[in-house]
């Protein structure tokens, strides 16, 4: 006897999401997961296989993010933007207005200022370089409000969208601690207060808007920090045992994906949401089947110095 199954498409079919900051990391991660549930995924950056942004890595670009999209079943379209130009983004959501008539989810994923903080950390805001610390703000705040200015009257045409800004850190973590950094933490924070304003002003649409943070994320700039793959990323727990509550790219890929698929997701708007408590309500898991939750285990770390890691995974 046999049984005729019917499977389920896969719950983003038909959906077009733009993931502005896709060259690498988080945003990498967030735009195959996103292909993975079926959506067309537009995929931005400003490093291609002709052209080296600011950053200096040469190892990722926006075309392999798209080939990678659409390896994962969806369809990526590499489109290279710079953020802080009004007028590239304003083509870029015209391409989109013209190939598709609709936008249903906005990933602010933009950043690129890594190579600005490493030795300012620990300085005073006056011992930092000005030019480096308003960089910072440029490219952490600025391209932010650019996409979601210019792109958001397209996903407002239909009801129900979708605008993620994704920062490092949660209101509740960041409330009372300071990230080292005047400007890195003025461009961490401010992503999660633009969630909270746009959910007020996406209500009247039936939209939602969330902040989203991965925990220690093993990003590929961070694996080469410690000098480990992905593959092999548990060598450096001998050395540094808290990098045990880490999380691959595609922890928070799984959560902005769950989001989108998720019917009644307005529940979250206005809130700062982390990649491990978004896990616990959607049940996904990391890559290798744990859920890690950083933001906790630094938390716990505060009030007992005998926290594990090895509890928050």
């Amino acid at each position: 006897m046999t049984t005729d199954k019917t499977l389920s498409p896969p719950p983003l079919r038909g959906r077009i999401c733009l993931v502005a900051g896709a060259t690498r990391g988080a945003g990498r991660a967030i735009a195959v997961q996103l292909g993975a549930a079926g959506a067309t995924v537009y995929v931005t950056g400003r490093t291609t296989r002709a052209q080296v942004s600011e950053v200096g890595r040469t190892t990722e670009t926006i075309e392999e993010t798209a080939e990678l999209v659409t390896a994962a079943g969806g369809e990526g379209v590499a489109v290279p933007t710079d953020h802080l130009d009004p007028e590239r983004v304003r083509a870029l959501v015209d391409r989109i207005d013209r190939e598709h008539g609709r936008l249903d989810v906005l990933v602010n994923d933009v950043w690129g200022g890594e190579h600005l903080i490493g030795a300012s950390f620990g300085k005073k805001t006056w011992e930092i370089p000005l030019d480096d610390g308003l960089r910072m703000l440029e490219l952490g705040v600025r391209t932010h409000l650019v996409t979601s200015h210019t792109a958001l009257p397209l996903l407002t045409r239909h009801p129900g969208g979708l605008v993620v800004e994704v920062t490092d850190g949660t209101t509740e973590y960041n409330a009372t601690r300071y990230r080292e950094n005047l400007f890195y933490d003025l461009a961490k924070n401010a992503p999660v207060r633009m969630a909270f304003g746009l959910a007020k002003e996406l209500a009247d649409s039936g939209g939602t808007a969330v902040s989203v943070s991965p925990g220690w994320l093993r990003s590929e700039q961070m694996l080469e920090a410690f000098g480990v793959t992905e593959a092999t990323w548990r060598d450096a727990l001998e050395k540094t045992p808290d990098f045990g509550v880490s999380e691959s790219p595609v922890y928070v890929g799984r959560a902005v994906a769950a989001l989108a698929a998720d019917p009644d997701r307005n529940r979250w708007t206005g809130r700062s949401l982390s990649s491990g408590q978004l896990a616990g309500e959607y049940g996904f898991t990391d890559a290798d089947g744990s859920r890690p939750d950083a933001w906790g285990f630094l938390v716990a770390r505060e009030t007992d110095d005998q926290a594990s890691p090895d509890s928050y995974r």
